[in-house]
């Protein structure tokens, strides 16, 4: 899922790492998706285009609708990296150029990894429950990998791990001796934290990745600073526990990771959908879609 950027046909993800820890805050923008629907997007930013190998966060919801159809993201190419799709409320239709239509629901993880060249639509199907709410993220591949055939894997269930008074679905990687089974091309963590109690969560961290949360919905507070929702908070690197206090019912997503630490971290992305066979093949990462074009399929 994406809008189509009007700047540039590919997300540049370049460098900004910060070597010890730090609190840097991004408000997400908002923007507006082919049928409609407005996210919040918190990657990525001018001063911050990643956060370990992820290099891509919108995060839309909740929403309630009666007979229209708030996703409607006709079939679009990616190339360099994996789309990752959680949601909180709601059904999305995945059909992708391998064939593959999977809808999924909450508690569910879709991965999509792009390798050389895949396109896919994401729509609201028309058996559906009236709302809409999640959040959609890219990883950015190691150069080692941008290769890889194209795939899409479903995760009907992923680990639970219980911190204090939070308990934290594992998206992708490892987390508080937790792993997720979603196939991951770089070290790292996605995290879903929701709190179950009023008080302090102290949520671990790997002091050699760089990491980042965003507020959901809730009360949440690190030390002093209140932290406002739908903006992402970058930790830096060198932490190794992130203490929050919250309230019951707050949801936290936490994000983190090695940097791809290669030129294959530049030019993963979107291209521009629809487009010619000549613009694919001007996009940065052409060459390690050994010049194939990846184009729409019959829905």
């Amino acid at each position: 899922m994406s809008d189509l950027i009007p700047s540039a046909d590919v997300l540049e993800c370049t460098p900004g790492l910060a070597s010890a820890p730090v609190l840097e805050s991004y408000p997400a923008r908002q923007a507006a998706l082919p049928g409609g629907l407005i996210v919040r997007r918190a990657l990525p930013r001018a001063e911050r285009r990643l956060v370990g190998p992820w290099c891509f966060l919108d995060y839309y919801g909740p929403v309630a609708f009666g007979t229209d159809r708030p996703m409607a993201i006709g079939p679009h190419p990616h190339i360099g990296l994996q789309t990752v799709t959680w949601l909180l409320e709601g059904e999305v239709l995945h059909k992708d150029s391998l064939g593959n239509e999977r809808l999924i629901q909450p508690g569910q993880l879709n991965l999509m990894t792009s390798g050389w060249g895949i396109s896919h639509s994401e729509e609201t199907p028309s058996g559906n429950s009236g709302r809409l709410h999640g959040l959609q993220l890219w990883v950015a591949l190691p150069d080692a990998r941008r290769r890889v055939a194209p795939s899409f894997d479903h995760y009907a269930e992923l680990p639970v791990t219980t911190i204090g008074a939070a308990r934290a679905v594992v998206l992708i990687g490892e987390f508080h001796e937790a792993r997720s089974p979603a196939k991951a091309y770089s070290k790292m963590v996605g995290a879903d934290v929701v709190v179950d109690n009023d008080g302090d969560v102290d949520l671990p961290l790997d002091p050699s990745f760089e990491h980042a949360l965003m507020v959901i919905e809730g009360n949440v507070a690190l030390g002093d600073r209140t932290l406002e929702p739908s903006t992402l908070y970058y930790l830096g690197t060198g932490r190794d526990v992130v203490a929050l206090t919250a309230s019951a019912g707050s949801r936290v997503v936490l994000l983190g990771g090695e940097r791809p630490g290669t030129p294959g971290s530049r030019g993963v992305g979107l291209a521009r959908w629809p487009m010619s066979a000549t613009a694919f093949r001007r996009l940065p990462c052409q060459r390690a879609c050994n010049g194939r074009l990846v184009g729409g399929f019959t829905r």
